[in-house]
């Protein structure tokens, strides 16, 4: 619907009417809540990741350096929620990194970048002694991109956005069934298996009952569920996962095992993934 819109209106009016969707949206989720999951700090050896709801189950991250108190927020929809965060850290915001156009990913781009000391468009820098690298992973969106951060001593970690999901991908937008699996499979599939995944939304209940359509007698996907069933009564944020994990849940990174290409009467990957997404996009859980 807001697509069709913004074929007639003026860019500016339909970033306002955007904006306005998503707070309703999630105001009457969140009600009196404020914030659909609690606010979680997770301390890789030199590397703190402070993970920031926003909206009605979207995620921003704040990467603070340990050693130099430098800092690089991700998808900063909300501002000063992320403002909020630097001065209770104490550390330098110097970069907001984007994994991807949609406004409930970059809408808080131009108030935040106006504030911060410098940015940068390479494909490979750092966020003090944090080696940060570009992967471009086009599908859901043509110029989607994930983060993957590595310091010596500490596991590493993807930021990946509106690409991989726990135990769900991204919808195919912009892209091919053939873009997701290279994005999937042969890019961060061949991360390290301890590589932390820190996703876009909090999706991972809707997406581990579809896992569990695919693959029923997967042990790994039934202990999943549980696992986050937990965790969401409590309101704690399912994230981060693993690539290893996924490996073993996630049926959109299992396009090559035989009982999600039995499951989508197809024999090879492409065609797969290609099948379990459209049926994803009308599953009901």
């Amino acid at each position: 619907m807001l697509s069709f819109i913004s074929n007639y209106l003026p860019n500016t009016v339909f970033q306002s009417l955007t904006a306005a969707y998503f707070r309703v949206s999630a105001l009457r989720q969140n009600g009196l809540r404020g914030s659909h999951s609690s606010q979680e700090t997770i301390q890789l050896n030199k590397m703190k990741v402070t993970i920031l709801p926003a909206l009605s189950d979207n995620y921003m991250y704040l990467i603070s350096d340990e050693n130099t108190k430098q800092a690089a927020v991700v998808d900063p929809v909300e501002p000063e929620t992320v403002l909020k965060a630097v001065r209770d850290e104490g550390v330098n915001l110097t970069k907001v990194l984007t994994t991807h156009h949609h406004w409930d990913h970059a809408g808080g781009n131009e108030e935040l970048v106006k504030k911060i000391s410098k940015r940068s468009s390479s494909d490979r820098f750092s966020i003090g002694d944090i080696n940060v690298e570009c992967l471009f992973t086009p599908c859901h969106t043509s110029g989607h991109i994930c983060y993957y951060l590595t310091a010596p001593g500490q596991p590493p970690a993807v930021f990946t956005g509106d690409t991989l999901f726990i135990a769900g991908c991204g919808r195919f937008f912009e892209g091919t069934a053939e873009q997701m699996y290279s994005a999937l499979v042969e890019k961060l599939g061949n991360l390290p298996d301890n590589t932390r995944v820190f996703c876009g939304h909090e999706y991972t209940l809707q997406n581990l009952k579809f896992a569990r359509f695919v693959e029923k007698e997967n042990p790994e996907i039934l202990k999943k569920i549980t696992w986050a069933q937990e965790m969401r009564k409590q309101g704690i944020p399912t994230v981060p996962s693993t690539i290893g994990d996924e490996k073993k849940v996630n049926p959109f990174m299992r396009v090559m095992m035989g009982t999600v290409q039995s499951h989508a009467s197809c024999s090879d990957p492409i065609s797969t993934m290609q099948s379990i997404r459209r049926e994803k996009d009308n599953f009901k859980a």
